[in-house]
């Protein structure tokens, strides 16, 4: 390549040009005093010198300079040999076969975590009912009866005491009613962990995985209104189920005929109800309070 062919030139050049003041200045500090048989020995090798590299100079003009060149491509005929040998690259069957099962496995075993995950977050959240295996042994059969046990409270309860009467509302079905959620209705997040410690049925389990107390747990001011409550808790037994929509509940169904205030058990809550006149509503529920 001419690149080449002009650095190899400015090589030799440069090599000239440094040995030529060295050739001058001998023969220019040539002492006087030498005499004529040295002065021309002297002249003698300098000019044998100057020949010399002129030579070399002619030399490296005329040298051949080799230039780089790229590998020809192949052919067609060598081309469509490696073609052919990647064609008839052999495939183990059985190897196949494994490795295709074992995709499908992880694929099947990915779901299945994932449904899991999803189910025991919303489960530690408050958002699903526990599992029913996990609640066999402690949740009995649901009885017919014409009213429902709703508890009123608030979050600035203690989570033990809201921890207990979520124990108690589980055995009578009931439901536990809180006027408002904490930090606003516009933060569901406070109100989830708040619904997660009191539904824990093991107060230091933590994790998805624990099992939850079957209590519903809903957040209504109009049934705070309805009644008139204004200091909790507050115990009313409501005709229907009070977790459906308003616009599925029927308009026509009185009130609670009694609303009883106190800290106090369950059981304790429902005999004043009974107490007052409402021995029929509160039968059920303390038929399944009773001890065992």
């Amino acid at each position: 390549m001419r690149i080449s062919r002009r650095s190899t030139i400015s090589r030799a050049l440069v090599a000239v040009t440094l040995v030529l003041p060295a050739t001058t200045a001998s023969a220019q500090d040539i002492p006087p005093s030498a005499t004529p048989g040295a002065k021309a020995r002297i002249q003698s090798e300098g000019d044998a010198a100057m020949e010399r590299m002129k030579q070399a100079l002619t030399k490296a003009r005329r040298a051949p300079v080799n230039s780089p060149r790229l590998p020809a491509a192949p052919d067609a005929i060598m081309q469509r040999r490696a073609f052919n040998g990647l064609a008839r690259r052999t495939v183990d069957a059985d190897v196949e076969k494994r490795a295709g099962a074992d995709i499908k496995a992880a694929r099947a075993a990915l779901i299945k975590e994932r449904s899991a995950a999803s189910a025991r977050i919303a489960q530690a959240l408050g958002l699903e009912a526990p599992e029913a295996a996990a609640l066999a042994a402690a949740a009995p059969a649901p009885v017919t009866r014409s009213r429902m046990p709703l508890l009123m409270v608030s979050s600035a309860m203690p989570i033990a005491t809201l921890r207990t009467y979520a124990t108690q509302l589980e055995r009578v079905h009931g439901v536990m009613a809180f006027r408002g959620m904490p930090g606003g209705m516009s933060r569901v997040a406070p109100m989830a962990k708040l619904s997660a410690q009191i539904l824990r049925i093991a107060p230091g389990c933590e994790g998805p995985a624990c099992a939850m107390h079957d209590v519903q747990i809903i957040v209504d001011p109009l049934v705070f209104r309805l009644h008139g409550v204004t200091r909790v808790p507050a115990l009313a037994m409501i005709p229907g189920d009070p977790t459906q929509p308003y616009c599925e509940r029927d308009d026509q169904s009185p009130p609670s005929a009694h609303v009883i205030y106190g800290d106090a058990a369950l059981s304790g809550l429902l005999e004043e109800f009974a107490r007052l006149g409402g021995k029929e509503d509160v039968r059920d529920a303390l038929a399944r309070l009773a001890p065992r």
